[in-house]
């Protein structure tokens, strides 16, 4: 390739990495597989090191992925938590050994293996054998502090059997979710009308972010251990402190061996490719470790990776079948994703049909040609994708797939944004998945929490009843009894339902508009600055990003969304609906103030006008400090219905005052 050449290919592949990246990190939406993620990764790596001239220190290769969320506090790792080397080949496994030898000039060197778990990582903080804290990855400096969801899981003790535990260490090990429980899981989610978790990882990852501990703990998450740090631990070696860590309390697996010598390594190796589906959670790969203190700190570490353990990654389990044909499916923000069409082919136990493609990028990546015959294999074990193309079997002659260039539904010219990997239909007034896709977003939970609508929309967007979100709220009883299978419950549910998604607090129904790149954070990050929609409205592009966390991107498409008098149409009918596009009493003061400084608050039981999240953050607010149990240390018991009766007795017993959601709003005035 001539040099102009390597640098569009390395420019290609940092967008399409990045892009990636924040598909896994960010959304915990993966769109490819691990193994297809770090084939383009050494592929750009390569290209970097034999061609340094093109050298950029925000490349993908020079930093690790992100998991932090701005509705958790962010902590910096004492122990910074450095990601592990990948590989695939038994070949750079070889390599790896043949290096850690050289290291520590042919000492006899001994090996633990150990299974890698599929799942959200994690470091968990003991003092005098309590948990006192316990923080997410993040970005390997920082992550999430995550504690109180973490103490929902049943296998992370809380406090540590025994005395013979350092008096201050740190743990760390995978939060995941067994497969049982991921199916029980995406059940519940399919019957709530709620779309299904990917694969066991993004559930678990999801769930750890949630808001609500309450909801955590009705998750049957799960944790191994594999990781001992600390000044004064027990033993010299990792098998040693692991095994001293199982008499704590700790689930360290059982499937970690010691190994003496590659022949072992690769017998470990072998056992557990074709042993691994019996297990009852996801593994990926083995990694192994240098086992003894002392030669990991001769061998020390590289900016991003210790040099004294390597991960090596299972390849997901492969298919091949005939590409049929290529469908464009149309999503709620114009997004174009290419599905392929397969002839039926059994895969890991499920018959395939179709499979993701992504983008007109991937297709290109792979080189799809029509009646191609494709590899085919399961993301995560669990999502279908085309990972590329058996070349000997393609006919002369047949065709490059070409990229649509106008919208399947509507017939719209597509367009493509710079810097984006997708294609889209500009024509959201008329593209009907376009419309359908608005309202759904609109009334599902995390935003109106509208139950019952998703399964109507269809019917009524067909029949003329509804052409934009607004116009739920002017449905009458008629109208949906003329319906196909629906009666007089059903109808009445349906409105009541619809009534009251008018007391939704303002951030929520910020989100449910739908505007684009503006989610659940940047929409309460939005109407914390500017309370009411016409404040919004009235916004600059300057007034916007000078918002914390609103970048250019965010600001611009706010501007653009206010710019359409559709829109602003769309506004005006749920005003005049009654929804709340401002903020009420409560949040309205929200601005900080130290009528709370120094006062810590219990809160328990559930609220008439206001949920715990938004008692939380007021209370952060207006300084003061919320806690989850009650010690003599504890101002207010802030109580609703439902008050858990411990809480209760104990705040009777400390004589902690107990105060309602009314006496809470006076000490604010």
């Amino acid at each position: 390739m001539t040099k102009e050449k390597i640098k569009e290919r390395i420019e290609k592949l940092r967008q399409i990495l990045h892009y990636h990246n924040y598909q896994y990190y960010v959304l915990a939406q993966p769109e490819i597989s691990d193994f297809e993620y770090d084939n383009l990764l050494k592929e750009l790596k390569e290209l970097e090191e034999n061609n340094p001239q093109f050298f950029d220190p925000n490349s993908p290769t020079q930093r690790v992925g992100n998991d932090t969320t701005l509705e958790f506090k962010q902590v910096t790792h004492k122990y910074p938590m450095l990601s592990l080397g990948n590989t695939y080949s038994s070949e750079e496994v070889t390599d790896f050994i043949q290096r850690v030898q050289k290291g520590l000039n042919g000492e006899e060197t001994e090996f633990t293996c150990e299974l890698k778990f599929d799942g959200v990582a994690i470091g968990l903080s003991y003092k005098k054998g309590l948990l006192t804290q316990a923080v997410t990855r993040g970005d390997g400096v920082k992550g999430d502090d995550v504690t109180n969801n973490v103490k929902t899981i049943r296998s992370i003790p809380l406090k540590l059997s025994g005395n013979d535990f350092p008096e201050e260490f740190e743990i760390r090990g995978e939060i995941l979710l067994p497969h049982k429980g991921f199916e029980k899981i995406n059940n519940e989610r399919k019957k709530n009308n709620e779309p299904p978790f990917a694969n066991p990882r993004n559930a678990a990852a999801g769930t750890l972010k949630l808001q609500k501990s309450a909801t955590v703990a009705k998750r049957p998450l799960d944790c191994f251990l594999y990781s001992i740090l600390g000044d004064h631990l027990p033993f010299k070696t990792h098998y040693q402190n692991l095994t001293k860590a199982r008499e704590w309390g700790f689930k360290v697996s059982e499937h970690i061996k010691i190994c003496k010598g590659i022949d072992e390594i690769f017998e470990y190796i072998n056992y557990w490719d074709k042993e691994r589906h019996q297990l009852p959670f996801g593994t990926d790969g083995v990694v192994i470790k240098v086992n003894d203190y002392q030669q990991q700190e001769k061998l020390g570490y590289t900016a991003k990776s210790p040099r004294w353990a390597i991960a090596y990654k299972f390849k997901a389990e492969q298919a091949t079948t005939k590409l049929l044909s290529i469908q464009y499916q149309v999503g709620r923000t114009g997004a174009i994703t290419p599905v392929a069409n397969l002839e039926p082919v059994l895969l890991a136990g499920t018959t395939v049909k179709r499979a993701s493609l992504h983008n007109s990028d991937q297709i290109k990546l792979l080189d799809i040609h029509e009646n191609d015959t494709v590899f085919v294999e399961k993301g995560g074990d669990i999502i279908p994708k085309i990972v590329g193309v058996d070349k000997r079997k393609r006919k002369t002659g047949s065709k490059e797939i070409d990229f649509i260039k106008k919208c399947p539904e509507c017939g719209s010219d597509l367009i493509r944004i710079e810097g984006e990997a997708k294609h889209y239909c500009p024509n959201t007034a008329g593209c009907p998945p376009q419309i359908k896709g608005r309202i759904e977003h609109f009334v599902s939970r995390k935003a109106m929490n509208i139950g019952g609508a998703e399964a109507t929309i269809e019917a009524l967007f067909n029949k003329g009843l509804i052409s934009d979100s607004a116009d739920l709220y002017y449905l009458t009883k008629e109208d949906i009894l003329s319906l196909e299978r629906f009666g007089e419950k059903s109808a009445n549910n349906l409105l009541q339902s619809i009534e009251e998604s008018k007391t939704v607090p303002f951030q929520r129904v910020l989100y449910a508009l739908g505007i684009r790149y503006v989610g659940e954070t940047v929409a309460k990050t939005i109407a914390a600055k500017y309370p009411s929609i016409d404040e919004i409205m009235n916004a600059s592009f300057e007034d916007l990003t000078a918002i914390d966390e609103i970048g250019e991107r965010i600001a611009q498409s706010i501007i653009d969304y206010f710019k359409d008098k559709r829109n602003i149409k769309i506004i005006e009918k749920l005003k005049n609906a009654g929804v709340q596009l401002a903020q009420d009493n409560l949040t309205s003061k929200q601005k900080q103030t130290d009528k709370l400084k120094g006062l810590n608050i219990v809160i328990s039981g559930t609220f008439k006008n206001h949920s715990r999240d938004e008692l939380k953050e007021l209370i952060e607010k207006n300084g003061g400090k919320n806690t989850s149990s009650i010690s003599s240390n504890t101002n207010y018991l802030l109580a609703g219905e439902n008050i858990g009766p411990k809480k209760l007795e104990k705040a009777n017993k400390l004589n902690i005052q107990i105060i309602n959601e009314d006496d809470f709003l006076q000490l604010l005035t």
